[in-house]
C-alpha cells in the first residue's frame, strides 16, 4: 500500500540576471495559485523600495501585494494554518538564515517560491542564492537580452562605480549583459 503525505512541501527557485523576468515569473506563479484558491504569503526585503514600499513590482510594472521584512525569521509571525505557499522576492538581499528558513517551511509542507539574482555585478555567486539553488526541488534560470549585442544575457552589468556588493537600483545603475559583453568595473 502506498501512503502519500498530502503535506509535502518543496522549494522552487527562479534565478537569473536583472531584467530577465524573475519577478514577473514569481507573480505569474502567485496568480495561478490564487486562482486555485490557495493562500499565498508574499515577502520582499524592506530595503527594496525601488518601485513601491510594499508591493513586489517587476521592471515592466507587474505587481503583487507583499509584506516587507528585514529578516527572514519575520516570516514566521505571518504563518497561519491555511497558508499553502510562501513567495519571496529578491532573496539575495537576505542574510544566510534564508536557506534554513526556506528548508524549514518546505519541511512543514509549504510550497516555497524564491526569486533572486544568482550572480552579483562581478559575475560571482550572490549571497545565499547558491545554497538555495542546491536545495531546491525546482530551478528556473531566466535569461535577459544583452543590451550590447542582443545575445542571451545571464550577467548583470553595473553601470555606476560603487564598490558595495549591494546597490539597490534599476536601469539607472544596471544593464543585462551576456558573458562576452560583461565587464567588471571598480
Amino acid at each position: 500500500m502506498n501512503i502519500i503525505n498530502q503535506k509535502t512541501g518543496w522549494i522552487e527557485v527562479i534565478c537569473g540576471s536583472m531584467f530577465s523576468g524573475k519577478t514577473e515569473e514569481l507573480i505569474r506563479r502567485i496568480r495561478r495559485a490564487e486562482y486555485a484558491r490557495q493562500l499565498v504569503l508574499v515577502f520582499k526585503p524592506a530595503i527594496d523600495n525601488r518601485y513601491d514600499a510594499t508591493n513586489i513590482v517587476s521592471h515592466s510594472q507587474m505587481q503583487a501585494p507583499s509584506i516587507p521584512i528585514s529578516q527572514p525569521a519575520e516570516i514566521y509571525q505571518y504563518l497561519k494554518d491555511d497558508v499553502k505557499i510562501i513567495a519571496i522576492d529578491e532573496a539575495q538581499f537576505f542574510d544566510a538564515s534564508i536557506v534554513d528558513i526556506c528548508n524549514d517551511l518546505a519541511n512543514r509542507g509549504l510550497r516555497v517560491i524564491v526569486a533572486g539574482l544568482d550572480q552579483d555585478y562581478t559575475g560571482k555567486p550572490f549571497a545565499s542564492m547558491p545554497q538555495l539553488l542546491a536545495i531546491a526541488e525546482y530551478v528556473t534560470k531566466n535569461l535577459a537580452i544583452c543590451v550590447k549585442c542582443g545575445n542571451p544575457a545571464n550577467r548583470t552589468q553595473r553601470t555606476v562605480h560603487k564598490g558595495e556588493q549591494i546597490l539597490v537600483g534599476s536601469t539607472e545603475a544596471y544593464e543585462a549583459r551576456c558573458r562576452n559583453c560583461h565587464e567588471v568595473l571598480d
